[in-house]
């Protein structure tokens, strides 16, 4: 396996080194500034792991600041504050902040003593300001220097809100902007040393639907961020959506959309990603078999996205592993069950091995690009619901759907197309930026471009061979926003109307369609589709939904490409190297389960079962190794195991077991108190197992299949590392 210097597997914990969460990953982020700090990252140090530290930058323990410790000065006024003055709090004294000048300079002191220790990277997590928030004193002053008017409550007008949600994006950006830089320069003069800054934040799909602010693509403009981690996982991804009609979490297909927003801050640049994953999640009610069905399915998910090969295996390893939640039955709590923790350590360590050379997409993969703003997280305030809403919970359930979102992508996405969110706002950043999507899907009823520009090379992307289809209907109140599009020489009903002028589409055309009537026309060398319906109507109501199914398909088979043939299915299918990954969906064209003819590992098995012609059904998921990759040539390797496996050696030459056999002898290290199963490809059957811990003998079970020519080992796992020595006939 793969060293750690590539940092391909970490995660984040508070808590002090404990054997029982000693994961084998790459590096670990201790969490916090405090002063058992450089205690906890030397200790973590000594245990081999390269070494990062993780802070919120929006909140913390940071009573000090508050409280005028730091500086005299008391600054609960840079507390984000709602209409009614109440504070907005991630817990007692702490609340989340206005990001000012002053705030940025207190960080930039706190972090200085983990530069101190050494850290090779510091995480500044979840810049967010929250979409009800913007009526504390310190907002209201930011306001008028940014804007250089007087502060205007953001409930009064969709105006008000989308310029109040613009600034908070502007200054959690400037915030990052000035600690990153401040803190390279300080470890740059003061150790000649480079550091490393990386943002753990929501997806973008996340933050509209929760209405929260967040710099999001912003941060690509911000040199001193080096990457991310995009901090996804059930507790954001069961978030209920609509489809056809019917409200409930859909835990895999909104994973599926919310990584692929995130891999857009990657794509173009040289700037690192993780994708997070978490086996429980903040919510402590929830079962152990609810926690693993839903981890499975961002598992999952996320594998679907190979451009991407590094992961946070766990945040808060401590309260997976030492915790106990409720029983199934009812009856009381209990800690984690042994064979999901001995699933969970194969999948972490299987995770090191994705960055595969090739890629393969079964059974007609279709991609359709939806393009996606930063612009959508600055209109989530409800004008109509008073003060929002937020005491009734009919309508609290109401503020988090994001169904104008959802409307346009379940239908497809329920129906095979894979569906990839597309950061509108890097058309303007990157050139040639659209060029690997052949077709696009927009709308400007929940979102608006933030340039002009935008749509020129949307224009030009469409005249080049492209397939565009937007659907609104110009009803959005913030079409009437003080924006480029209603403040220019020329004024627009909304930007929409801009972007088809671009396109050469006349307005009589435009009138001419009635009923919610689609349009289809060529452009250039490529095709414009309309559908003149709010895209919230595809969500509530199954026939619009199938409308827009029936538009995209039209539009395909206008273009007359044959690799756009649209063959709708209830699956996806990708094989990363070796590893096979399956999603059948129900809710989807039919029942019909997908079935794999071969032998594989089921790596979501606790003993790495094989199975021969593997069946999953509607609903269900797999992560597979494929045995049929390998062959008679294939030198010993090891298949999957819950523990880390650095170092397999392969010879002839043992003298516990014989001189002269084969033998393959390997260190197997992972946390104690989880099992230890390792499955290893040998074409000379194996005979002879021993194993060692602090030169001790231990017990070690095997079995050896023939027709796979594998041995699966089983054993206890420890920290410290077990030898084991499997020799052949």
């Amino acid at each position: 396996m793969k060293g750690r210097e590539r940092e391909l597997t970490g995660f984040q914990e508070r808590a002090p080194y404990n054997p029982s969460i000693d994961l084998q990953t790459d590096f670990v982020m201790v969490y916090g500034v405090d002063e058992t700090m450089p205690q906890r990252i030397e200790k973590w140090r000594e245990r081999g792991y390269r070494v990062h530290l993780m802070t919120g930058i929006a909140w913390g323990q940071y009573q000090d600041y508050l409280y005028g410790e730091f500086d005299g000065r008391n600054h609960w006024d840079e507390a984000q504050k709602r209409r009614d003055g109440s504070y907005i709090l991630h817990g007692k004294d702490v609340p989340y902040m206005v990001p000012t000048i002053s705030f940025a300079e207190y960080l930039i002191e706190k972090i200085k003593v983990a530069v101190d220790t050494g850290v090779e990277a510091i995480h500044l997590e979840e810049p967010e300001f929250w979409a009800d928030g913007g009526y504390s004193e310190a907002f209201k002053r930011e306001w008028e220097i940014y804007y250089k008017e007087p502060w205007r409550p953001p409930h009064e007008s969709p105006d008000n809100q989308y310029r109040a949600s613009k600034l908070k994006a502007y200054l959690y950006a400037r915030c990052l902007d000035r600690l990153c830089g401040s803190l390279k320069e300080y470890a740059k003069v003061k150790y000649q040393r480079d550091l490393r800054f990386y943002v753990p934040t929501h997806s973008l799909i996340n933050y509209t639907q929760w209405r929260i602010v967040s710099p999001e693509s912003r941060l690509l403009d911000i040199p001193g961020v080096d990457g991310y981690i995009a901090q996804i996982w059930t507790g954001t991804s069961r978030t209920p959506n609509v489809y056809e009609g019917v409200r409930k979490e859909r835990t895999f297909e909104t994973a599926f959309l919310e990584y692929g927003i995130m891999q857009e801050l990657t794509r173009g640049s040289d700037r690192r990603m993780w994708f997070l994953h978490d086996p429980i999640e903040d919510n402590p009610n929830h079962t152990w078999e609810d926690y693993r069905t839903n981890y499975f399915k961002t598992v999952v998910a996320s594998l679907f996205h190979p451009k991407v090969s590094r992961y946070e295996v766990a945040p808060w390893p401590n309260r997976i592993f030492n915790r106990e939640y409720p029983k199934q039955d009812g009856t009381g709590r209990e800690g984690i069950p042994s064979d999901y923790a001995c699933v969970l350590l194969t999948i972490m360590n299987t995770l090191r091995d994705m960055e595969q050379d090739k890629t393969v997409w079964g059974r007609d993969n279709l991609e359709v690009g939806l393009l996606l703003a930063d612009s959508g997280m600055f209109q989530r305030f409800y004008m109509d619901l008073g003060a929002d809403g937020v005491n009734e919970p009919d309508l609290r359930k109401k503020l988090v759907e994001w169904n104008e979102f959802y409307g346009l992508a379940l239908p497809l996405l329920k129906h095979g197309v894979a569906v990839r969110p597309v950061q509108l706002d890097n058309i303007a950043r990157f050139p040639d930026y659209l060029n690997d999507y052949r077709v696009l899907l927009l709308s400007y009823e929940f979102m608006k471009p933030e340039s002009p520009y935008i749509h020129n090379a949307i224009a030009q992307w469409v005249l080049d061979g492209g397939i565009l289809i937007y659907v609104g209907d110009d009803s959005d109140p913030y079409h009437n926003i003080r924006n480029w599009w209603t403040e220019g020489r020329r004024k627009y009903v909304s930007p929409r109307e801009h972007l088809f002028e671009c396109l050469g589409v006349k307005s009589d055309e435009i009138k001419a369609m009635e009923n919610g009537e689609s349009l289809i026309k060529r452009v250039g060398k490529g095709i414009l589709a309309y559908l003149n319906v709010n895209p919230v109507e595809c969500a509530y109501d199954r026939h619009k939904a199938q409308d827009l199914r029936d538009v995209v398909k039209n539009v395909l088979k206008m273009s007359g490409y044959p690799e756009l043939e649209w063959k709708p299915k209830n699956h996806f299918i990708l094989h990363r190297g070796p590893y096979t990954i399956v999603a059948v969906m129900d809710e989807s064209v039919d029942e019909q389960p997908v079935i794999l003819e071969g032998s594989y590992v089921d790596l979501f098995d606790a003993k790495l079962t094989i199975r021969n012609g593997v069946e999953i059904k509607a609903g269900e998921l797999a992560f597979l190794y494929d045995l049929n990759s390998l062959s008679a040539s294939t030198a010993p390797k090891l298949i999957a195991a819950s523990s880390r496996i650095d170092e397999l050696k392969v010879t002839r030459n043992d003298k516990e077991c014989g001189s002269g056999k084969l033998t393959i002898d390997f260190m197997a290290k992972g946390p104690e108190r989880v099992p230890g199963v390792a499955r290893i490809y040998s074409t000379e059957k194996v005979t002879c197992v021993k194993a060692y811990c602090d030169n001790q003998v231990v017990d070690i079970k095997h079995e050896w299949d023939d027709a796979s020519n594998t041995v699966v080992v089983f054993y206890d796992n420890n920290p410290d590392g077990i030898r084991i020595i499997l020799t052949g006939e």
